[in-house]
Parts: structure tokens; C-alpha cells; sequence
């Protein structure tokens, strides 16, 4: 069993593989205080389920990018699985080259999103991860990292327009019944909703430009997997792009 953990600034997302399958998947917040033991409880409740246990583990990776976490998870790992995680961090070869500024700036969700794609899909592929930030990353058609484009994440920018208005409130992210809000709640939903739709189909058409117009799109992320599916498709899939039938998606 192969024991694959990545921590997020929001979310962990924990996933089981037997061989090259992903048997199973779970989620949970993001807790930069959590120790090394509560990790072994969080972790080891959720492989309960499945009649698993952390010693079942034949080989760990963590890719995470909070620090406090990641040392938490080592010595977790360590202890409780009694072997060596193997922690996607600089100086770790994954076989991508970055062909940034400064390959040691690219964060390692970043790293794994491009790999995971390139390794489903092939190149030029463009890789949407819809987390706490939103992150565009190009990959050529050699399996390059090319670099990306960073925004503030969907979630982020509706807790700051909130925080800062007196008169508007949270909303549940979900599909409007029109761009045309007949109301604040509805005006909230279809500025979110199609406001983040236009950003992503604006950067994507232009990436795939980049790239020489022609390109799959993959999207994946806590939006991407989120329970308003219909919304987070409409974000993530923008009847605009191009090669609209070639979008793709990564748990």
C-alpha cells in the first residue's frame, strides 16, 4: 500500500494507492498546529475504515506547502509507519524539469499537479488547480514545466469581499438562474460563479495560445471535487475554450 498525503493551505487530501489504482480518498482541514500524533489519529481513523492501518503502508509521499506540517508529517511518518516518507521538496528528482527563474519557488502541489498530468495526459498540457489560491500551470509538450499564473482563490476573494462590506453576506456557491441577479444573494453567486468562470477562460485561452493552440486542460483541486459540482464545473469549464471536449480532471 503506498500512503500518498498532500497538505494544502485549506485542505489535506489523503489518498490510498494498491499497485498504480487510487483504491481511496478523503479530505480534511488543514490544521497547522496538529502534531505528529494527531496526525497518526486523523490518519489512522481514516484507513480504519477501509481495515487499514498506518503500518500497512509500504512507502509514504508528502507533498505539502505548510513547513510546520510537513515536519509533523515526517516524524508522523516515521514513528507510526516505521519508514521514510519520501517528501517532494527541492533537491528531490521527479523527473520534471522546471524551466523557471527559480525552479526552488515552484510549490510542491504545483510540482506533482504538472507530473500527475503530464503522466495521464501527455503535453502541452494546462493544469488548473482550484485551492486557496488558483494556479495555471503550463507544461510543454516534453513534459516541461513552463511556469504559471497565481490569482487569489475563489473562496479567499468571497471571505475578503465580505470582511470588507458592511451590507453583503456569505452565499453558498452555487449556479444562480441567471447571470442577472434578481436579488443580493443571486447578484453574489453570479459575480462569483461566472466573474471566476471569465478569469479562468480568459488565462486558459491564453496559455493554450502559448503553447500553440492546441492543448488538453486539466482541472482539479478542493473546488474541482467540491459538492457544488454544478458550479465548480461552470468555473472549470467555460463553454469558451478551446478543445472544450479535451477538459480533464484530477481527484
Amino acid at each position: 500500500m503506498l500512503l500518498a498525503v498532500d497538505v494544502g493551505n485549506t485542505e489535506i487530501t489523503i489518498g490510498v494507492f494498491q499497485d498504480d489504482e487510487l483504491a481511496q480518498h478523503w479530505r480534511a482541514s488543514t490544521v497547522a498546529e496538529r502534531t505528529a500524533d494527531e496526525h497518526a489519529l486523523l490518519l489512522g481513523g481514516f484507513l480504519g475504515q477501509e481495515g487499514l492501518g498506518l503500518e500497512d503502508a509500504d512507502g509514504v509521499v508528502v507533498s505539502s506547502v505548510v513547513p510546520r506540517l510537513t515536519q509533523a508529517l515526517r516524524e508522523m511518518v516515521r514513528r507510526y509507519c516505521e519508514v521514510e516518507p519520501l517528501v517532494i521538496e527541492p533537491g528531490i528528482r521527479t523527473g520534471l524539469p522546471i524551466l523557471t527563474d527559480n525552479p526552488r519557488e515552484v510549490g510542491a502541489d504545483r510540482v506533482v499537479n504538472a507530473i500527475a498530468a503530464y503522466a495521464a495526459f501527455g503535453g502541452p498540457v494546462v493544469v488548473v488547480d482550484f485551492g486557496t489560491a488558483t494556479t495555471f500551470d503550463a507544461v510543454s509538450e516534453r513534459g516541461e514545466h513552463l511556469g504559471a499564473a497565481i490569482a487569489p482563490g475563489i473562496q479567499i476573494s468571497m471571505n475578503a469581499l465580505v470582511e470588507r462590506t458592511a451590507q453583503l453576506r456569505r452565499v453558498e456557491l452555487v449556479e444562480p438562474r441567471s447571470v442577472i441577479g434578481k436579488n443580493t444573494v443571486e447578484s453574489l453567486q453570479a459575480g462569483a460563479i461566472w466573474g471566476f468562470a471569465g478569469q479562468v477562460d480568459g488565462i486558459v485561452r491564453r496559455m493554450v495560445a502559448e503553447l500553440g493552440g492546441d492543448a488538453t486542460v486539466v482541472a482539479t483541486g478542493g473546488l474541482a471535487a467540491s459538492n457544488a459540482a454544478r458550479a465548480a464545473r461552470i468555473i472549470a469549464a467555460p463553454a469558451s475554450w478551446p478543445g472544450g471536449p479535451r477538459l480533464r480532471a484530477l481527484p
